[in-house]
């Protein structure tokens, strides 16, 4: 979720060559790279990366809807839950689509500029958590654990202990959030009309509950919901299990339709290559290309062994948006990531197919590029 934990792997065990070219065959619409610089808030950029092409897609508008208004809201709703569950849950700056568009149901959404420039508070051109991830952490975890809670009661059987809320500790959380992120408009203008968050985000035409989530593991039962066990689901939001083949056909269908799709995987963990020698998974070289060495052959049961073993984890989020044929004839996938321009080919990378069907561990889409027919067996 974080980026700078990827970059020591950027020149490492690079397996696309430096002269690949590639051949579009579908692109959809897409806003502008962006750059979450040192955050982990991946799962937000290609989240309301989606949300900005899908305005595109449905009425031609460009918008730059702000990232930190998600993150905001989306982190107090984290504390909340972890003090609700007496400090037994995740706290971390990860996050998944789901997440993005439960945000903008609950509190709406705002343009960029409505908020402070992400870094303004703290000195920097960009976002950086660095100090905050610290406070944050801690002062959630200290309401929501330890002796903090805990007060003397007078008792006729001597002294005991009772257990009470502490008052206003919502308002301190906010407040660290405040300090970093930047506070939330209660009303902005925006093109000479006056919006708050929740008429701003009805004003941009989108149905926020017809989305989807689509998995595929095979230790829960395919066809049905079930909630991916990760440490970046707090909210606990289901995922519908498919084979991953059916998942991969639904994949193709919504970018050739005119789709785009935010992508949830991994990009960071290692192989085991038949000699047993270990290689890293993040083959994202500096020319934008991610495929797997030409020895791995994906399956259902490879997905489920390496998510079982911990080599394939939910580590990243970005967007996919199109389709081409590299030079190497394979078929690959144009992405959209939220590191810059200056990684990548300008920000995009292209992701081969079996790279892709190994490590995707969801995907979200609009509900509408998706067919009855391919929820059933």
């Amino acid at each position: 979720m974080i980026k700078t934990f990827l970059f020591i792997s950027l020149t490492l065990f690079c397996f696309a060559a430096s002269a690949q070219t590639f051949t579009t065959i579908k692109e959809n619409p897409i806003t502008s790279v962006k750059d979450q610089h040192k955050s982990g808030t991946c799962w937000d950029f290609a989240t309301l990366g989606l949300v900005e092409s899908e305005i595109l897609r449905t009425s031609g508008k460009t918008y730059d809807l702000c990232e930190m208004f998600v993150a905001n809201k989306d982190y107090m709703d984290c504390a909340t839950h972890h003090v609700r569950m007496h400090g037994f849950s995740q706290i971390c700056e990860g996050g998944s689509a789901d997440d993005v568009l439960e945000v903008i149901k609950k509190y709406g959404i705002c343009p960029e500029d409505a908020m402070p420039a992400p870094g303004s508070l703290v000195g920097d051109s960009l976002a950086n958590f660095e100090e905050f991830r610290k406070d944050f952490k801690e002062i959630v975890k200290y309401y929501g654990t330890g002796n903090n809670h805990i007060f003397p009661a007078d008792t006729m059987g001597g002294l005991e202990y009772v257990v009470r809320t502490v008052p206003g500790w919502q308002i301190a959380v906010q407040k660290v959030i405040d300090k970093y992120i930047g506070k939330c408009p209660e009303s902005f203008t925006y093109e000479g009309k006056t919006y708050t968050p929740k008429t701003f985000a009805a004003s941009l035409g989108i149905d926020w509950t017809n989305y989807i989530s689509l998995t595929s593991f095979t230790h829960h039962p395919f066809y049905e919901n079930f909630v991916i066990e990760s440490l970046h689901k707090w909210r606990m939001r289901p995922s519908f299990n498919l084979p991953i083949d059916r998942l991969m056909s639904i994949l193709d269908r919504a970018i050739e339709k005119g789709y785009c799709v935010a992508w949830g995987g991994d990009v960071s963990g290692v192989y085991e290559k038949s000699d047993g020698e270990y290689v890293t998974k993040s083959d994202f070289d500096n020319n934008g290309i991610a495929k797997l060495p030409p020895n791995i052959v994906v399956s259902q049961e490879l997905r489920q062994q390496q998510w079982d073993d911990w080599t394939f984890t939910y580590d990243h989020v970005m967007l996919i948006y199109g389709i081409a044929k590299g030079s190497d004839g394979k078929k690959y996938y144009m992405v959209k990531n939220s590191w810059g321009t200056q990684y990548g080919r300008n920000g995009i990378w292209y992701m081969s197919e079996d790279y892709i069907k190994l490590n995707t561990t969801y995907i979200f889409l609009c509900k509408d590029a998706v067919k009855t027919k391919d929820l059933k067996p």
